[in-house]
């Protein structure tokens, strides 16, 4: 069910079609998207045919995971790559973030490469594997954010790695953790990091249930400073609120998380909320002026079709367009979990997804 806003009213939409987007103003401080093979035609727009490998899996044969999907694009050869939580296996050989990448557009054809190498110093959190990374650029160096935890705990770390080449993934050099959480010392999960410069300074969103989503200013691009700033909280337990994105357009700044339950296979409930604010550092608020941290929030993804279970978003802005990237579960096979591509549209300062 995909949920759209017209004017100030929610409205919900069982939708089985496509979703076209609408033009949208670009970040001014985002990074330049770069080149790539469709930038002679138009613009891809809606929910994208996707092609390639998006996401599979046969017991025994195939793992082709993309959980917690993050996109970036390289601009000096326009290739776009998606990094995604890891190959579940063991606390002793742990999956590291997995890696595919598209030398044509964002439909694909996408192209597996294979897992960057767990880092040691994350093994004593007793991870399966890596999760939900978030990647950016800064100058000519790309940073890679991850997280490191168990199901249901917020002992959890949040580390760092970087490189000039990301399709080498024998290149990325770990810096070590970035923020960490410890259970019965900190009130908040150290997971889902989104990282994003704003006015030439760098910030680091993250949070999973607990206390909600919270947000820090990075002295660096591996050390954070300052205080830590409440986001968004649904209010009551088990507060099922994590998987923050970012992204400004106009005068606004627009939070994205994932509300509810993931993991499940076609029995998740996730869905894709949205709230906005004058101000990086909030309040945040949804169109009837809930604030987020009171449990606000307008949900405008909430499963389409075949796709179940639709979150942990990431945004992309590439020729004046917004794209979000997400997770879902494949009804039409056995809960396969894929990933989609669709672009937004506009109304009224909300973004939505319509036929």
């Amino acid at each position: 069910m995909i949920h759209r806003r017209p004017a100030h009213a929610v409205r919900a939409l069982l939708l089985s079609a496509c979703v076209v987007a609408t033009l949208g103003a670009a970040d001014p401080d985002a990074e330049p998207s770069g080149s790539s093979a469709a930038a002679s035609g138009p613009p891809l727009r809606g929910t994208l045919d996707m092609h390639g490998d998006v996401g599979d899996y046969v017991p025994g044969e195939v793992d082709d995971p993309v959980h917690d999907p993050a996109i970036i694009q390289d601009p000096s050869s326009g290739t776009y790559y998606v990094f995604s939580t890891g190959i579940l296996r063991n606390p002793e050989n742990p999956g590291g973030i997995y890696v595919r990448r598209s030398e044509g557009t964002l439909a694909g054809p996408w192209e597996s490469m294979g897992e960057i190498a767990v880092p040691e110093w994350t093994k004593e959190y007793g991870h399966n594997h890596l999760w939900a990374p978030d990647v950016v650029r800064s100058g000519d160096t790309f940073y890679l954010y991850y997280a490191a935890s168990s199901f249901g705990q917020n002992t959890s770390a949040i580390g760092v790695a970087s490189t000039k080449t990301p399709g080498d993934l024998d290149s990325w050099v770990d810096h070590g953790p970035v923020v960490t959480s410890e259970a019965g010392v900190d009130d908040f999960n150290a997971i889902d990091p989104f990282v994003l410069r704003d006015q030439g300074r760098w910030w680091i969103a993250f949070g999973s249930y607990w206390t909600g989503i919270k947000l820090q200013e990075l002295a660096s691009m591996t050390e954070p400073t300052g205080p830590v700033h409440a986001l968004a909280d649904r209010g009551f337990p088990p507060n099922a609120i994590e998987n923050p994105a970012i992204f400004k357009r106009g005068r606004y700044y627009y939070l994205l998380t994932s509300w509810d339950r993931c993991c499940a296979g076609t029995d998740s409930t996730y869905k894709i909320a949205v709230g906005r604010s004058t101000s990086l550092t909030g309040p945040y608020v949804d169109s009837d002026g809930e604030p987020l941290l009171d449990g606000g929030g307008d949900v405008i993804l909430a499963g389409d079709g075949n796709q179940i279970g639709t979150g942990a978003a990431d945004v992309h802005v590439e020729r004046g367009l917004h794209y979000v990237v997400h997770h879902y579960y494949d009804a039409d096979a056995d809960g396969v979990i894929r990933m989609q591509i669709r672009s937004m549209e506009w109304e009224d300062g909300w973004p939505y997804f319509d036929h």
